[in-house]
């Protein structure tokens, strides 16, 4: 039997998003009675994220946010992989040209992070660097047991922006989060729920079933009651966001422009180890 929510041909999905607009190959959208699904779409690049997907997506979460019959939003891959991340390739570019990044990942973090209806991330392989950040800006997170988490920015010479690492903290804790960024080394699907990072692990083949049978236990509570609580969950955690943090922005951004961070783009793009030089 067909599984109910299947990942169909982007001809076959029907949706009264974006009217008037054709829908980007790079994010399907199906709404199935009050569920909703966002689908990275770019399997043969591992869904890597690039602008026009953050764009899309920004759009996309827009519609959402203002659709009464949505209750809850499953956010996941196509193919074998969650996301492999920002488009690494389409960053070169950036830096040799000079170009300012379109769209800004964070703030489409922050917005799927905002959305009134409860996420949740579907994840079914790799979930690294920008797609492990996406994973942990969606409510609940359920996971294969094939599945790996991995922030290696550090391996290209970049570094998390001071509001991703917020996030981190505050979903596993200081430790934690220091030894995942500055060892820079991916952790399979059962150490990820140990250190809460995901809620729960499941065989490959019985993803898709647990997923919606999640979605529907929380479809079913009141929608007001679930915003509200949404809302008030975010609030106790949100100190961070009062921080001053001007100066890390800057930091951020003189690390990307950096010559290591050119190195470890252009190594990673020529499949070699990079050589850092501290520049």
């Amino acid at each position: 039997m067909a599984p109910l929510y299947g990942v169909m041909p982007a001809s076959h999905f029907v949706s009264p998003l974006c009217i008037g607009e054709p829908m980007a190959d790079e994010i399907l959208c199906t709404i199935q009675e009050s569920i909703a699904t966002l689908t990275l779409n770019r399997p043969e690049k591992r869904n890597a994220i690039n602008s026009a997907m953050m764009e899309q997506l920004t759009r996309c979460l827009h519609e959402l946010e203002h659709h009464s019959a949505v209750r809850v939003v499953v956010v996941r891959g196509a193919g074998t992989v969650f996301s492999a991340g920002r488009d690494l390739r389409e960053m070169g570019q950036q830096q040799q040209s000079g170009e300012a990044p379109r769209a800004d990942i964070v703030a489409v973090f922050h917005q799927l992070e905002a959305l009134r209806h409860p996420t949740i991330a579907m994840v079914q392989g790799d979930a690294l660097a920008g797609g492990c950040e996406m994973a942990l800006h969606c409510d609940l997170r359920i996971a294969a047991d094939t599945a790996h988490f991995g922030m290696p920015l550090a391996r290209r010479g970049l570094m998390v922006p001071f509001a991703l690492t917020c996030k981190l903290v505050e979903v596993i804790g200081t430790a934690l989060t220091k030894q995942f960024l500055l060892t820079a080394q991916p952790i399979v699907a059962s150490r990820a729920y140990e250190i809460g990072l995901v809620h729960q692990v499941v065989p490959l083949a019985d993803l898709e079933e647990a997923t919606y049978a999640m979605a529907r236990s929380v479809a079913e509570n009141a929608p007001l009651a679930l915003q509200g609580t949404k809302t008030a969950i975010h609030r106790a955690v949100s100190q961070s966001a009062h921080i001053p943090h001007a100066d890390l922005d800057e930091l951020v951004e003189q690390v990307r422009h950096s010559a290591d961070a050119r190195e470890g783009v252009r190594a990673w793009i020529e499949k070699r180890p990079p050589v850092f030089r501290g520049v």
